[in-house]
């Protein structure tokens, strides 16, 4: 880069000569007899380093909400899960790599980020976060099952308690003429035993919280027509560090008048999305995720070209793609792979987590069955681009291929039991015999065989 910057600025220095001078001159430095030459000491200009708000800015909204949303999970961040950057979001950001022993770049390497998810799911699966539909009012939340096991309902409302009734739910709903949320606001405020500490009142919801008698509260409400619903949750202060994560993921899930029956579903698909892929011939043969690749009007491997996916499997979502024409590729080694509980998966973050770079990286990751059936889930779940990653074990083996699942607001769903998930080898490997792949030869360095898959949609 020096030498290139350097010949760059001697070319602009022969440009601007004096008008009229010689083409010798131009051509020929002057000198001057016993003088040193003048040493010219060119400084290579460096790129301005991008702030942790514009790297944050550059992600797609709904992989700003999951952020946002694990942070919540984790207690460093207490502001409404919206997917805007901010200071707080950043400072929560630092907050969680300082308590990491990290260095508090305010931007999440693929490695803290896959912690960060890990370590959020682990908190919602211990308060029993789920998403459910009140049948009584329609209304949609989420609820942490395990604080509150005991549930009663009506036409006009719901309720969760603890067994104790340190920790309450309480949904309702009530008919208003002319509703405004600054009327709706005022008009809580004025509840017996309620002191106000943080008001929001914005055209379509709003929020008050403080203290009511002796417990905490939060209450977010809204209104559509001459119907007016409100969530408020209350709690003991003693259980404060447990329900306040809690209480910032129920406001952001709160759906007062949902469309229709809903869950807590995956974002749109990106215009331009990212994977891994896996060499598997020399001819040009990739094995990859199926679900970053459907739907494409492009797919592209990075340093190759245009992509065909010529065979799909819908039961293990895997993709067999072929490139045309390319060499230098090296396959991997797909045979062996005896099941292991500590993997590494080796793979190529998206160009938004390592400021546009395309570098192959490899992370670790630990497996486990999912509720005693066939499917293997991996934790952490490694950083986004790594869908279609190798996972080879500690003998170097072929292991199988990591799976991203779409990211869920607010906490998952009971539908996906696992952000990540193993396809073993025995499947990839039957998934590439019975489409005519011979996978027994090739590399068993699994750097040099990974590529980028990108798949560009409408």
């Amino acid at each position: 880069m020096r030498s290139v910057l350097s010949a760059t600025l001697m070319v602009v220095a022969n440009i601007f000569v004096v008008p009229g001078a010689s083409a010798q001159a131009q051509l020929t430095a002057p000198t001057t007899a016993g003088a040193k030459p003048k040493v010219v000491t060119t400084v290579p200009i460096r790129p301005a380093m991008q702030k942790p708000e514009e790297t944050a800015n550059a992600m797609a909204q709904a992989e700003r909400l999951a952020l946002q949303s694990d942070l919540a999970w984790v207690g460093q961040y207490n502001g409404a899960i919206t997917g805007d950057v901010s200071e707080r979001m950043v400072a929560a950001i630092k907050e969680f790599q300082k308590a990491r022993g990290g260095k508090p770049t305010g931007v999440l390497n693929p490695q803290e980020r896959g912690i960060l998810a890990d370590t959020a799911k682990r908190r919602q699966d211990s308060v029993g976060w789920k998403i459910v539909t009140d049948p009584g009012t329609g209304m949609r939340l989420g609820i942490p099952s395990k604080l509150t096991p005991q549930q009663t309902s009506d036409a006009n409302g719901a309720k969760w308690t603890s067994s104790t009734g340190t920790i309450q739910i309480q949904l309702a709903r009530r008919k208003e003429a002319n509703p405004t949320t600054a009327k709706l606001a005022e008009r809580e405020k004025k509840e017996p035993g309620r002191n106000i500490d943080y008001t929001v009142v914005k055209p379509d919801f709003f929020v008050l919280s403080g203290l009511q008698g002796l417990k905490k509260f939060y209450l977010r409400g809204t209104f559509r027509g001459d119907e007016v619903r409100i969530l408020t949750i209350l709690y003991d202060q003693a259980t404060e560090n447990t329900v306040e994560p809690v209480v910032i993921a129920m406001s952001s899930a709160f759906n007062a008048f949902p469309t229709g029956a809903q869950v807590a579903g995956p974002p749109p698909r990106k215009t331009v999305e990212y994977g891994t892929g896996i060499v598997v011939s020399d001819d040009g043969a990739i094995v990859t995720d199926r679900q970053v690749t459907d739907e494409c009007l492009a797919v592209t491997i990075g340093g190759y070209g245009n992509a065909d996916r010529i065979a799909e499997d819908k039961d293990h979502d895997l993709a067999l793609l072929r490139i045309y024409g390319a060499r230098g590729l090296k396959p991997l080694n797909l045979t062996g792979g005896a099941s292991k509980t500590a993997l590494d998966l080796t793979g190529i973050s998206d160009p938004q987590n390592q400021g546009g770079g395309a570098a192959v990286s490899s992370v670790k990751a630990t497996v486990a069955q999912i509720g005693g059936g066939s499917d293997v889930a991996l934790s952490p779940p490694p950083a986004l681009g790594f869908s279609g990653a190798a996972a080879v074990d500690a003998d170097g083996k072929f292991a199988g291929i990591a799976l991203l699942k779409p990211v869920l607001v607010a906490g998952p769903a009971n539908a996906t039991p696992a952000q990540a998930t193993l396809v073993p080898a025995d499947t990839v490997r039957d998934f590439l015999k019975a489409n005519g792949v011979n996978a027994s030869g090739g590399s068993s360095d699994a750097k040099a065989s990974v590529v980028r898959v990108i798949c560009v949609r409408k």
